[in-house]
């Protein structure tokens, strides 16, 4: 009889969820690695160093789980502590990311994380980041070589078997990690081991951000400085003639609107490219919802209006704002209608925004102003009524319950019959937190960016009057009015009523603050420094 082999079962391990350990790199959020990135938003948990949970919430998947690596007092956790976050996720079978502040390949931490994870027996991937050392040094104004200097050495400067004299070549860039604090110090053992007291240093603290500050100077002056500089912190040291390039490579703090801190009262709904104009620029802006969009108390004449512009009632229909567009299009998707709805009609529409609105539903405008985007620019461009041509005289303007009648006067003008439709209600949005209404009216805020009168009835209304020190930019005439008619003073009025133009308007005048600073030997061209410097001086 044939002997059969004995069966072995195989035990069926649990499913194990995907782990990623992900650099977070210098500070800067858009200096993460497109891999980075996608592991991030596709991570059902998210454990992130406290340095790193901004940008852990930045990125992170609606649903997902973020988890602060701290004790109950708030306080780091150990490496034991932050490896099992991670491991008792993966072993549950979700995707988990270990999001760790800084570079852990420089600093080592990347061991130990690899360790617990080998440990634990789970498979792991690996999503480095811009090093500090060539992130910092690069948003800084200078590179680590050039000229005479071929090497770089990378010390950390709390290193307690540091040989100082083994650091006083000028031909070698010398990078301290965790030196800023220790800086004078440094820069005191140097000369005590023979440096030479010209050679140039830099200190940066919290590099690739928008408040990045870089001091330079010479192992002899840096002492000096620093005391001056009244700054404290963890950050990097650089030492070396490289540092000389920074006269002409120094690219990022000599931006015009530098750590500006920006408001913009906006709708609720608004959207556009104001935010990142502005950081183009160096600013931070931040955004504060004044005005809640709402449909019509009474939607009775809204409707009548759009059967009629199905029907064939209308000549042309103006659009002067996004939320006119919207309001038109979720009513037309009410009956199932979408944009061929528009067919034989006119469209005439003023303000960049709404063209790109009515463009996106599959609307082109016949009629959009060259140059100023105003409702009398709109006028000029719109034609005369003309009972030989137009077969039907009537015009439909779906708009806001507050808005002013100008155009639709205008266009009787020019002999159209104009029915001045309410397509939506604006009210006043919730107040704003209590950290930012003290904020807007201690100066807290750099600028205050108002893009229709309304936004600046509606700031005033629920935070308060900007301070008197926060630089008041306005998109066209009529917002600048308002503003003054609320007792504010307008510091910066766009050329063209745009939003790149009032971005632009506010650059130059930032630029022109900096200059002057410059000249004068300060530091610091923000208002809200300023303010607090001044106050400073006054105590």
């Amino acid at each position: 009889m044939e002997e059969t082999a004995p069966v072995v079962k195989s035990r069926r391990l649990p499913a194990q969820g995907h782990v990623a350990l992900v650099a977070a790199g210098p500070g800067a959020p858009d200096l993460l690695t497109v891999r980075a990135v996608q592991l991030l938003s596709s991570a059902e948990v998210i454990v992130a160093d406290a340095d790193a949970v901004d940008l852990a919430r930045l990125h992170a998947a609606e649903g997902a789980e973020v988890q602060v690596a701290v004790d109950a007092a708030g306080l780091p956790l150990d490496q034991a502590g932050r490896s099992a976050l991670v491991i008792e996720a993966a072993k549950a079978g979700r995707a988990t990311v270990r999001l760790i502040a800084g570079d852990p390949v420089l600093d080592g931490s990347f061991l130990n994380e690899v360790g617990a994870l080998r440990r634990a027996r789970l498979d792991f991937e690996v999503a480095p980041g811009v090093s500090e050392v060539t992130g910092i040094p690069a948003y800084a104004g200078f590179g680590l070589t050039g000229g005479r200097t071929r090497q770089v050495r990378v010390v950390d400067a709390h290193d307690t078997q540091l040989v100082w004299a083994e650091l006083i070549d000028p031909r070698i860039t010398t990078v301290l990690t965790n030196g800023a604090d220790r800086a004078a110090e440094i820069a005191d053992l140097l000369l005590a081991a023979g440096a030479d007291v010209s050679l140039p240093i830099a200190v940066t603290r919290r590099g690739t951000t928008v408040d990045q500050r870089t001091l330079v100077g010479t192992l002899g002056t840096i002492r000096s400085i620093l005391k001056g500089s009244r700054q404290a912190g963890a950050g990097l040291v650089v030492i070396g003639q490289v540092i000389d390039q920074r006269e002409k490579l120094d690219w990022f703090e000599t931006r015009s609107l530098f750590g500006w801190r920006v408001l913009i009262p906006r709708t609720q709904e608004q959207s556009g490219p104001i935010m990142e104009l502005l950081r183009l620029h160096g600013a931070v802006p931040v955004e504060v919802p004044t005005i809640s969009v709402e449909p019509p108390r009474t939607p009775q004449q809204i409707d009548r209006a759009v059967h009629g512009l199905v029907q064939g009632r209308y000549e042309w229909i103006g659009f002067t704002s996004v939320n006119a567009v919207r309001a038109i299009r979720e009513k037309l998707q009410e009956y199932g209608l979408d944009a061929r709805s528009f067919a034989g009609l006119k469209v005439a529409a003023v303000g960049e925004a709404t063209v790109a609105a009515l463009i996106e539903f599959g609307v082109r405008p016949d009629v959009v102003p060259v140059g100023e985007q105003t409702t009398a620019a709109l006028l000029d461009d719109w034609p005369h009524f003309d009972s030989l041509t137009d077969p039907i005289n009537r015009v439909f303007l779906p708009r806001a319950d507050i808005a002013t009648d100008t155009l639709a006067a205008g266009l009787a003008e020019l002999g159209w019959e104009v029915e001045d439709i309410t397509a939506y209600r604006t009210v006043r949005a919730a107040p704003p937190p209590a950290e930012t209404r003290e904020a807007i009216k201690t100066g807290g805020f750099d600028a205050v960016l108002f893009t229709s009168s309304s936004t600046v009835r509606n700031l005033v209304g629920i935070a308060g009057k900007p301070h008197h020190t926060t630089i008041v930019a306005c998109i066209g005439p009529q917002t600048a009015k308002a503003a003054e008619e609320h007792g504010l003073r307008v510091d910066v009025l766009a050329e063209a009523s745009t939003v790149p133009a009032l971005v632009d308007a506010l650059a130059a005048h930032g630029e022109a603050m900096r200059l002057v600073a410059a000249e004068a030997g300060e530091g610091s061209w923000r208002p809200s420094r300023r303010r607090t410097a001044a106050r400073r001086r006054a105590t």
